[in-house]
């Protein structure tokens, strides 16, 4: 049998989940990023690993591109009214149920893991889903305050959701990364892959923040397995999101070819055996 097939950083690029066709001869499991994650409201919010549960179940709101679809803002309303902080981020009322659960179970000593399986329950998305780790590791942003001057670290969904990323920004930190190590069986899906795929997901605070968390870069380096890279950047222009402000905090510029270098091949000290671009970029890529 054909072992799995992990793809690193799937977020929103999971495609939905199809039915009625023939048995695939292949496992697909997606290590999936934590650094976004974040206590609000009392809830644990894990908002990548929502949106590939939702996308791959068919739970999303196809024009938001995250959440739940037919989704209704009733609590955030009532929140609001009550003056509760923070009012910048909202949580649907379906989607508050995912959270309640999440939440429910970690207080009582489940590990992540072990909740994410227990949520793909539910939503049956046809891939295993494996949180990166079960440890704390979350992504911080060092800014300048816009109001006060000061220089300080803020939560990463204050610098995205709150911000839009455009606030003076100098560095990225991945708070809990010098103790997190990669959750169960994340290793091992990589070392006894087929082929591991790094998805076209933000490469600073997607992958990025997966890369940092202890275990998982050194199997990328030694697994067998060909570690393909699909470019986040086409004809200059992030496919989704803000990555090209982030890679501007980096220093990296916003082109398929210097995200390539960023990865590194792994015939030297780093970790892609195939870097796909799209044609648009082909002749752009000579350094690659």
């Amino acid at each position: 049998m054909p072992g799995p097939s992990p793809i690193i950083g799937l977020g929103q690029f999971a495609a939905p989940a199809t039915s009625g066709g023939p048995a695939a001869a292949h496992e697909l499991t997606a290590i999936v990023n934590i650094g976004d994650d974040a206590w609000i409201h009392g809830l644990r919010i894990c908002p990548d690993l929502d949106t590939c549960m939702y996308t791959l179940g068919g739970g999303i709101d196809p024009e938001r591109g995250w959440g739940h679809r037919d989704e209704t803002w009733h609590a955030k309303e009532e929140l609001a009214a009550y003056g509760v902080q923070p009012d910048w981020f909202g949580l649907g009322d379906r989607d508050l149920a995912t959270h309640l659960v999440r939440s429910q179970m970690l207080r009582a000593g489940y590990p992540l893991s072990q909740v994410t399986t227990a949520l793909c329950d539910r939503w049956s998305p046809g891939a295993t889903l494996l949180p990166a780790s079960d440890d704390r590791c979350e992504t911080h942003v060092v800014v300048t305050e816009p109001d006060s001057g000061d220089r300080k670290a803020i939560h990463f969904q204050e610098w995205w959701v709150r911000y839009r990323a455009r606030i003076p920004t100098h560095s990225f930190a991945f708070i809990g990364s010098d103790t997190a190590v990669a959750g169960p069986g994340v290793v091992a899906v990589i070392t006894d892959a087929d082929v591991v795929v790094l998805a076209p997901s933000n490469p600073v605070v997607s992958v990025g923040a997966i890369l940092a968390i202890g275990g998982i870069r050194g199997a990328l380096r030694s697994t067998s397995a060909p570690v393909i890279g699909y470019s986040p950047i086409v004809a200059g222009k992030p496919l989704r999101g803000m990555a090209d402000e982030c890679l501007r905090v980096i220093g990296v510029p916003t082109t398929a070819e210097a995200v390539g270098l960023h990865y590194g091949a792994r015939s030297a000290t780093g970790l892609l055996d195939v870097w796909m671009v799209d044609e648009s970029d082909h002749a752009d890529v000579p350094g690659v």
